[in-house]
């Protein structure tokens, strides 16, 4: 779920913990109980893990990574993404939304 968020927040996780999450300042909110809080360009999560974002390039604590390339997303698992507008396509068929800065997931 970490990279989906830096990906959607303009910061990213993977999509298969989909939650609707809200962005508050630099504070992420999600309905699973994940949150996390940005200070600068890095993400520090209440699991006890950290997201860095260096250009277009996620690296997490964990080692996982995405890269990003125009609207498409390309993670370490092999999976990826597309956003187009307002809306995130994932290869495992999870789709998310964004409105404002509420994320909405299905």
């Amino acid at each position: 779920m970490r990279l989906l968020l830096i990906v959607l927040f303009g910061l990213v996780t993977s999509a298969a913990n989909a939650a609707s999450c809200q962005l508050i300042g630099n504070q992420t909110y999600c309905d699973n109980g994940f949150s996390g809080q940005r200070i600068g360009n890095t993400t520090y999560w209440n699991d006890g893990t950290s997201s860095q974002q260096v250009g277009n390039t996620i690296l997490n604590s964990d080692g996982s990574s995405a890269q990003r390339t125009g609207n498409q997303t390309y993670y370490s698992d092999g999976s990826s993404s597309r956003t187009v507008g307002s809306f995130t396509y994932f290869s495992d068929g999870t789709s998310c939304q964004r409105i404002g800065n509420q994320v909405y997931c299905n």
